[in-house]
């Protein structure tokens, strides 16, 4: 089971805000700490926005800063938002499987109950919870080279 980079970022992303809070920084900065594309990291900050994890502000003071509290807001609830079909097997894309098997093969169960642990799992978990229990942080923290 992978989840899409773009998910990926945006889980870096807030981790990132969330270590910052509630400071905002430009979506600039996010992408240099990164090692990131600007364009790349507009585009995750429009999703993250759109899903209601950052607010995003125009002008000579804007930026992106967390929308909620870092403890807010869940792992579990970011990959929902970001991962919207979690289509681990082919079975899962209704009406889009070639698979012989659809509509009388086990692996199906086994897969959605291993989805709804893993998604349980992660709701357990906050960004806050990933910011005061990683010790690579403050590495993000550190002004990036030019």
């Amino acid at each position: 089971m992978q989840l899409t980079e773009h998910t990926d970022i945006g889980l870096r992303l807030l981790i990132l805000l969330g270590a910052t809070a509630p400071r905002r920084m430009s979506a600039q900065s996010l992408a240099q700490r990164h090692g990131l594309s600007y364009s790349y990291v507009q585009k995750v900050v429009q999703s993250l926005q759109a899903s209601g994890f950052v607010e995003t502000f125009k002008g000579r003071s804007g930026g992106v800063q967390l929308a909620r509290l870092a403890a807010d807001i869940s792992v579990g609830e970011v990959v929902r938002a970001l991962e919207p079909h979690l289509n681990f097997v082919e079975c899962f894309r209704p009406g889009a499987s070639s698979c012989l098997l659809v509509g009388g093969c086990e692996l199906t169960q086994v897969m959605l109950r291993a989805k709804a642990a893993m998604l349980a799992e992660l709701d357990k978990t906050t960004i806050a919870d990933i910011v005061t229990g990683s010790s690579r942080v403050p590495v993000l923290l550190e002004e990036p080279p030019d």
